[in-house]
């Protein structure tokens, strides 16, 4: 098993102080944890629901 590869959006050092949230592609779905803590608490949605939060995310 690989370890994921985590990335952050290009605009998350945008006007924060480097605060944000870091998503992988893991093998049950999308990895999401804090940028500041990476060893820290992780979230593992399905691509579904990640799919369905950047939608709604983009409409606002």
């Amino acid at each position: 098993m690989t370890s994921p590869v985590w990335r952050k959006s290009t605009r998350s050092s945008q006007g924060t102080s480097g605060e944000c949230v870091e998503v992988a592609e893991v093998s049950t779905g999308v990895g999401l944890r804090d940028s500041k803590d990476p060893d820290g608490a992780r979230l593992v949605v399905s691509r579904r629901t990640f799919a369905a939060f950047l939608v709604a995310v983009k409409r606002r």
